[in-house]
């Protein structure tokens, strides 16, 4: 027999559950929401003036927008599977977080994107950015990637605890099938009672067969 968990450790897997889910959406959301914005900024030197030119995460590196995606399906997938399944999926919640943060720290400070955007500004093919800097968005990338390392982590520690979609159908003691219940609280058929035999016919039983 099964040893059912104890109240108090259902209680701490609801605690990690209820803090592994809101960083793995928020998470996600931070990464998604950082890949639109500006990365990095400069400068293009056209005719006798300069063009601002800018990079965006998305154009910078795509695999943490990615990455994102596939961590937000993964969070979602934990609830839908049950043991080893579940600890592949907390698996690639967690290295979907730790991809996020390498690819982060990989491009920190690469001007190729926005010498791109130069190029592209000034029509001009070998056309580099000048006076660039980095904005705060690759950060809020890196920190979302954080988060969704947290909730895998979280999953891959506490997630054998946490409930599944399907669980309610597995109770103990819970309500039997209507068709079980009406056999059950079917009364028994006296073969001597016609009355009886017509009722049971009227319940599409066969009343010469034995209980």
């Amino acid at each position: 027999m099964v040893a059912r968990p104890s109240s108090d450790a259902r209680r701490a897997a609801l605690r990690t559950l209820a803090v592994a889910l809101p960083c793995g959406a928020l998470g996600a959301s931070l990464v998604l929401l950082a890949a639109g914005k500006t990365w990095m900024r400069g400068t293009a030197a056209f005719g006798q003036g300069h063009l601002a030119v800018h990079a965006t995460g998305g154009q910078t590196t795509a695999l943490p927008g990615a990455l994102a995606l596939v961590g937000l399906a993964a969070l979602v997938a934990v609830f839908a599977v049950r043991r080893v399944g579940r600890y592949l999926v907390s698996a690639l919640l967690t290295l979907s977080g730790l991809g996020v943060i390498v690819a982060v720290l990989a491009r920190h400070g690469d001007t190729g994107a926005v010498d791109d955007a130069a190029a592209t500004a000034t029509g001009l093919t070998h056309a580099t950015a000048t006076h660039t800097a980095a904005t705060s968005w690759p950060l809020v990338c890196a920190l979302g990637g954080l988060l969704l390392l947290v909730a895998g982590l979280l999953a891959l520690r506490y997630g054998h605890a946490w409930p599944a979609m399907s669980s309610r159908y597995d109770r103990a003691g819970g309500k039997r099938p209507a068709r079980v219940r009406a056999a059950a609280a079917a009364p028994a058929v006296d073969p001597d009672r016609a009355e009886d035999l017509w009722k049971a016919l009227d319940r599409g039983e066969d009343p010469t067969q034995g209980g």
